[in-house]
């Protein structure tokens, strides 16, 4: 699945999209794809479809300015992320956690400037 404001496909979709990055090799394993996809993309969620936690996190982080990449995981993929749960954040190649730890960290005051030193924000939107 594609849609264009908020990049969603299906990780197991071969995909000649106009975003070279989320194109995947046909020899590439579901580890490596995930791995290039968190190294490529400064914000980015990977979910199921059916879950509703992510589109508070896509919320959130609209509401921020940012536009996050979110990618849908079958259910088989999921055990290939880093930590197997989802809705699963990573920012700047960091692992940030689930929803409660995305929440945490903008409470603290420590989203925005991680958002702005990985370049997913500038100073002048927030």
């Amino acid at each position: 699945m594609q849609v264009q404001n908020d990049v969603v496909v299906s990780i197991l979709a071969v995909s000649t999209m106009s975003c070279p990055s989320l194109s995947m090799e046909l020899d590439e394993s579901t580890e490596s794809r995930i791995q290039r996809l968190i190294t490529e993309h400064p914000v980015i969620i990977f979910t199921r479809s059916s879950c509703c936690m992510c589109h508070v996190m896509k919320n959130l982080l609209a509401t921020i300015g940012v536009n996050p990449t979110v990618i849908n995981l079958d259910d088989d993929e999921i055990d290939a992320l880093p930590s197997p749960s989802a809705p699963a954040a990573f920012i700047g190649g960091t692992f940030i956690g689930g929803l409660e730890s995305l929440v945490a960290l903008h409470v603290s005051g420590l989203l925005v400037p991680k958002l702005v030193q990985v370049g997913a924000l500038s100073l002048g939107i927030v």
